[in-house]
């Protein structure tokens, strides 16, 4: 019998490339098939492939794996350490008694999403410049005040980000490069102005924070001489069962642990004390905004490194989301449109009722960790959905678009492996795979709050527009 006699007698073992459903039709067939997930670089248009080509050109390509080389090693070899707490206005470069910092990319408050309204409505209450809402979006859409990026003032927010010159901010420094990143507080996980919240409750808790909160902190750490190695306490939430974005359980734990002992030598009555304790065990994300801060810190160190397509920032507003790169010096930003997030909801709301992608949150997966860290922290699929051999899936899949592993923050469950750091726009861009982002999701309209968890993408279109740019400005 002829080989190909042979060959068709014989079960088929095929490999589907493309349409995924013709797999499915194979095995209707009684034959086996593996689907390969795989996409034309660029999407197959001719600009991005051209745009691909030419940074592949050897002398281009030298230029780009030196400047990346630099770009991983100083996000790598930066220790964030957290040193104090202040004000906003005593501490954030050029914050004003009339400036409002936002999340995402640059927008104006006619154009913001119902969330960010809500919270930029409710900080003016807060900082009293308006006497009530109602007031607060006259004064929004006068033109009195400043609106812009937090990322463009040293500066991350959770969630719409919203920060004003009261707000106490975390300070957190770079021991090795010198640079210094900013966040504020976390206001827990009750109907709170991050999620777009405003009513009287949320306000109250403000000023509770202003007057009791921030300022036990700040002399808490004006006695700790030393600061808190925030690098080295990642490393030990993610071994505890964290993945320090959405799951915080262990971090929190550990950072309370190391703030304890100089809060209990503040002047403060015991009761505030105890409002502090109480208030940090009402929810497990008080941590969440110092791992932005840690991210923010060690990713600015590695921004505006001529040549190099590294991401140092992904962030949204609600309405777009904006990437930077490192190559790209200073405040530019690729959007495309912000997108939907998937996953449970809570109870009484549909999908329908969500807002879209929203916060500088995914600073933490342009660092490394949060949904490229999942597999540390399999219980996080209760929260965000899916299952947990999914969630280890993303911790893997993610080496694909990064440039390296980073071996001060390791995944056990890996074998020890460095979380995957270094996001290159050409490997997005030549794959297809996107940046997994497990986020909250808010309300669409203003003043309603968090209504659910879940799993979202980047926009393809910030990825393709940074490679056509680096294109024409590497030579």
């Amino acid at each position: 019998m002829s080989k190909i006699n042979e060959l068709f007698k014989s079960k088929i073992h095929a490999i589907n490339v493309g349409i995924e459903f013709f797999k499915d039709d194979i095995v209707k067939q009684n034959a086996s098939a593996t689907h390969l997930d795989w996409t034309p670089p660029g999407g197959g248009k001719p600009e991005l492939i051209a745009a691909l080509d030419k940074l592949e050109n050897p002398s281009v390509l030298e230029k780009i794996e030196e400047a990346n080389k630099l770009a991983v090693e100083r996000i790598v070899n930066s220790q964030p350490v957290l040193i104090g707490f202040d004000q906003a206005i005593n501490c954030v470069p050029g914050m004003t008694k009339t400036t409002i910092l936002h999340a995402g990319p640059p927008i104006t408050f006619d154009k913001m999403s119902g969330p960010m309204k809500g919270a930029v409505t409710g900080a003016l209450v807060f900082e009293g410049l308006a006497k009530d809402i109602e007031e607060a979006y006259e004064v929004a859409a006068s033109g009195a005040i400043t609106f812009a990026p937090c990322h463009e003032h040293n500066c991350v927010g959770s969630m719409a980000g919203v920060t004003s010159a009261s707000m106490f901010m975390h300070i957190v420094e770079n021991k090795t490069y010198g640079n210094i990143a900013y966040t504020n507080l976390s206001e827990q996980m009750a109907k709170i102005l991050r999620m777009g919240a405003n009513d009287q409750s949320v306000i109250d808790r403000l000023n509770w924070m202003r007057d009791v909160l921030g300022p036990i902190l700040r002399d808490a750490m004006k006695l700790n001489t030393d600061g808190i190695d925030l690098r080295l306490m990642l490393a030990q939430a993610l071994h505890m069962g964290d993945e320090c974005h959405n799951r915080n359980v262990a971090g929190t734990t550990l950072l309370i642990q190391a703030l304890t002992p100089y809060i209990l030598e503040t002047d403060f009555t015991t009761e505030q004390k105890r409002q502090v304790f109480d208030f940090v065990a009402s929810s497990d994300y008080f941590s969440g905004p110092t791992w932005m801060a840690l991210s923010k810190c060690a990713l600015d160190a590695a921004h505006g490194i001529e040549n190099s397509t590294i991401v140092t920032t992904m962030a949204r507003n609600g309405v777009e989301f904006g990437i930077r790169v490192s190559g790209m010096a200073g405040n530019t930003w690729f959007t495309g449109p912000a997108q939907k997030v998937v996953g449970p909801m809570f109870a009484g709301y549909k999908p329908e009722d969500s807002g879209l992608d929203i916060g500088d949150s995914a600073i933490t997966e342009t660092y490394g960790i949060g949904g490229f860290a999942m597999a540390t922290a399999p219980a996080i699929v209760a929260l965000v959905g899916g299952t947990v051999d999914e969630a280890i899936g993303f911790s893997t899949k993610m080496k694909e678009i990064t440039t390296t592993e980073n071996p001060n923050v390791t995944i056990p469950l890996l074998n020890f492996m460095g979380i995957a750091t270094g996001i290159d726009v050409r490997k997005v861009t030549q794959t297809g795979i996107m940046p997994v982002i497990n986020t909250a999701i808010a309300h669409k309209e203003p003043g309603i709050g968090m209504i659910g968890a879940g799993i979202t993408y980047p926009p393809v279109e910030a990825f393709e527009k940074a490679l056509l740019t680096l294109s024409e400005n590497i030579n």
